[in-house]
């Protein structure tokens, strides 16, 4: 695994991928943080990173599988595969070196965010009044939304041989994941509890549970067995392959 995981993180910083993927989350984080009127954090009444902890999902929805399209399906599209294929690496291997590469360049991604923390914690009047403990739970769900849209982007990547297509297919689950479960909680069909339970299928539900900074083992729980599932599925494809 570990061969594969530095055969794709060289393969990530040899080219634009891993750099232009970093520059375009800060560029667009940072210009809705502090240049766009409505959701600038200068213009907020009191110290809070909300506003990162919004648009960031969408923002991962796009760049995720832009990271991941190229993982399995270049494999396909080069005959490459056969290569790694002929190397004594089980499936789960291949297949975990390309989710931890495609991770690490999310958390690098993440990372450089923190000054938005710092930024924020100086900027409060008086000087760290603000909400740490739900600022902290939101970096932490933000880590396991990446990992959810990380495996969606690697199962996409893994039935497509055309890196397009894996990106379209990609962005569709990411966002039906998302969003999709709140809105067809909200279909009049749903009721007696059954929209309270269609809506917790969804990764809203939970990202905005542990973005208050309590650490529910039923998240921890959710964000882990869909990123398995998403994995298996992927599992499943590359086994036939093989």
């Amino acid at each position: 695994m570990y061969s594969i995981f530095i055969k794709e993180i060289n393969a990530f910083f040899s080219s634009l991928i891993g750099y232009l993927s970093i520059v375009v989350f800060l560029l667009l984080t940072g210009l809705f943080l502090f240049v766009f009127p409505d959701t600038s954090l200068l213009h907020q009444p009191f110290a809070t990173l909300d506003p990162l902890f919004s648009i960031a999902p969408l923002i991962f929805i796009f760049l995720i599988p832009a990271i991941t399209m190229r993982s399995l399906s270049e494999e396909w599209s080069n005959n490459t595969f056969e290569l790694i294929a002929t190397k004594p690496l089980r499936t789960s291997e291949i297949l975990g070196g390309k989710f931890f590469a495609c991770m690490t360049l999310v958390v690098f991604a993440i990372l450089p965010t923190l000054l938005y923390y710092y930024t924020m914690h100086e900027l409060g009047s008086p000087s760290g009044n603000l909400d740490s403990g739900a600022i902290w739970g939101s970096f932490l769900g933000l880590l396991f939304l990446g990992m959810v849209f990380t495996s969606i982007g690697i199962l996409a990547s893994s039935v497509s041989r055309n890196q397009i297509v894996a990106f379209l297919l990609a962005a569709f689950l990411c966002f039906f994941m998302y969003y999709g479960f709140f809105y067809l909680s909200r279909l009049p069909v749903f009721f007696g509890g059954m929209d309270v339970f269609i809506e917790s299928l969804g990764i809203d539900h939970h990202y905005t549970s542990i973005s208050r900074g309590i650490i529910d083992t039923r998240d921890l729980i959710y964000f882990l067995t869909t990123s398995i599932f998403f994995l298996a599925i992927a599992h499943y494809n590359i086994q036939n392959q093989r």
